[in-house]
């Protein structure tokens, strides 16, 4: 079975309070200090496996060039089933909140999402199999570890998924720059499936024709679209703030 491995004090310190499991934990030889004194407490704490290797050692390991002096070896990531997802809102006695990302690429778009999705209150995120990012070390860094608690469902066809959501009383709302709303103009305290496009071209056609609703983002500069990382965290806030009332 092939392992992934998980870089940077921030994310490793979130793996370790996860209670996931980790293989082998590497951390870089010389002098301890800071937060690197949590992780190797936290590690004996969980009876992890640690390796003290030169930092030339962890600079070939890297697959990121700031490691921070510490790789975590773990099993592949595993991914939830829709249904998991659904149930989460469940056991929060909530109702759904999900991402759905149309094809995504970028790894450090999709690190920051689950980052922002987890400190909004998101249940789960959907990305497809094929044509998008999907978890590594980059994304579990840039998401500062965020990855460790939040549901990411793969599935082969993000429009069967789209129906299976509408069935189980979720309203999908799809991102767009020429919505008919505003995003802040919508009631979202019902299940919410929020559709994200690709950074290039956005949402897919078929993607966007089975949207119950498409809203946007009001713009006043010259630049005519927001990152799609930004794009996400404004409307998740908004449902976030929405709910609280």
């Amino acid at each position: 079975m092939e392992e992934n491995q998980v870089e940077g004090r921030n994310s490793v310190i979130e793996l370790l309070k996860s209670g996931k499991d980790i293989n082998r934990l590497y951390i870089q030889k010389g002098e301890k200090h800071g937060s690197i004194l949590e992780i190797i407490k936290l590690a004996k704490k969980n009876k992890v496996i640690i390796s003290e290797v030169e930092k030339s050692k962890l600079d070939k390991m890297a697959n990121m060039q700031n490691h921070q002096g510490v790789i975590a070896i773990v099993p592949p990531f595993e991914y939830s089933d829709v249904e998991d997802i659904l149930e989460e809102a469940k056991k929060r006695n909530e109702d759904p909140f999900i991402l759905i990302l149309d094809q995504i690429e970028d790894v450090h778009n999709l690190g920051s999402i689950i980052r922002t999705a987890e400190c909004s209150g998101v249940h789960g995120i959907i990305i497809p199999k094929r044509r998008a990012a999907q978890v590594n070390s980059t994304v579990n860094k840039t998401s500062a570890g965020a990855v460790q608690y939040m549901k990411i469902a793969r599935v082969n066809n993000i429009n069967e998924t789209i129906n299976y959501l509408k069935e189980n009383n979720v309203w999908i709302y799809g991102t767009d720059m020429n919505g008919t709303s505003y995003y802040d103009e919508q009631d979202y305290k019902g299940g919410v499936g929020i559709v994200i496009g690709s950074e290039g071209s956005g949402m897919s056609r078929l993607v966007k024709e089975n949207c119950d609703f498409l809203i946007k983002i009001p713009m006043k500069g010259k630049i005519n679209s927001l990152n799609a990382s930004v794009s996400a965290g404004i409307v998740m806030y908004e449902i976030m703030k929405q709910r609280r009332k």
